[in-house]
């Protein structure tokens, strides 16, 4: 009998914890580099975002929360396991694991995975953090191997936060290509380690588009499910190209840049997850829009919270729109 995963990915937007957190919770290094960003940052404001956060998430597969869910933007496991405490409370049923690890990043901030203890587990050593090179500190790309408990399949997921566009989109282009090369690499490597049908999950907020050099000619991405499946050397099937074109000929997007959507958040499967035993379900791909999340007027973006040098909203959740999608385990 084959099970369903509903799997999703969301950018938490600073999900950061107090501005007085103590020493074993947040770094000097870090506590310098955040600077008077935090000012402010009450535990109450800091457990109103988490509580925000864990009312959409309880939202989604249709009410029963994700069976598996990627975040980055969160600074620590602390505010990890707050926002799992608050799962708990709204979704009984489940039993959420966390696979996270403190990364190098100037900022502090972090990739992670929740997932449920009932459907996967992590096997002691399965956990990696893949640097990205760069002058500066930056986000690594979180590599976790899961067991599934249904079929005992090792499965592959990679989780992304590629370094921003600030400083401008071309001028820091360089960056991705790297992440790019990082991911490609690690793709190809798994299927040598694991064998050649292992599969292969990404997800991440890449901060570039599904069309853009870093995924397209790096990271080996393309639209075609066809390519994929025929390809003499690896490449990923990027689900979300779909997305792009929107809703009553809107451009769609999970990031809005002065009124512009971008499409920086999206799923990449590899050859094995576009073919049974463990698919992909491409028709299933959806950026995630509960009531409230999205602004009323003629640019349906994102509601934030803010913080961190902006204003507070303490009715919004985050500056990206999470993304859904259905994997099959036969």
């Amino acid at each position: 009998m084959a099970v369903e995963y509903y799997v999703a990915w969301w950018n938490l937007e600073n999900l950061f914890d107090e501005e007085n957190a103590p020493p074993e919770r947040r770094t000097d290094k870090v506590r310098r580099a955040l600077g008077d960003d935090l000012v402010g940052w009450t535990p109450a404001l800091r457990d109103r975002k988490v509580d925000q956060l864990a009312s959409v998430i309880a939202q989604m597969n249709r009410g029963a929360g994700p069976d598996l869910l990627g975040v980055c933007e969160v600074e620590n496991r602390f505010v990890l396991e707050l926002l799992v405490a608050e799962l708990a409370q709204r979704l009984g049923g489940r039993s959420y694991g966390i696979a996270h690890a403190d990364t190098d990043d100037a900022r502090g901030i972090d990739v992670a995975f929740l997932y449920d203890t009932d459907r996967f587990e992590v096997p002691p050593g399965e956990t990696f953090f893949h640097v990205v090179m760069r002058r500066n500190a930056t986000r690594e790309l979180v590599q976790v191997n899961f067991r599934t408990r249904h079929g005992g399949r090792t499965w592959a997921v990679f989780g992304n936060h590629w370094p921003s566009r600030s400083g401008g989109q071309f001028e820091s282009a360089g960056y991705r290509h790297i992440a790019g090369e990082t991911l490609a690499y690690f793709h190809e490597r798994v299927l040598e380690v694991h064998g050649p049908e292992t599969p292969v999950l990404v997800m991440g907020d890449f901060n570039d588009e599904p069309f853009d050099v870093s995924l397209v000619t790096h990271a080996l991405s393309t639209r075609q499910r066809n390519r994929v499946l025929n390809a003499e050397i690896p490449l990923l099937w990027n689900l979300s190209w779909p997305l792009i074109g929107g809703r009553g000929g809107q451009p769609d997007g999970t990031f809005y840049f002065q009124n512009q959507p971008n499409l920086l958040d999206q799923f990449l499967v590899n050859r094995a997850m576009a073919d049974a035993p463990l698919r992909a379900d491409e028709t299933s791909v959806e950026i995630l829009r509960f009531p409230g999340t999205s602004d009323d007027g003629d640019y349906p973006r994102p509601v934030p919270f803010g913080g961190m040098g902006h204003a507070i909203d303490e009715d919004g959740f985050s500056d990206h729109f999470p993304l859904g999608m259905r994997v099959t385990e036969a």
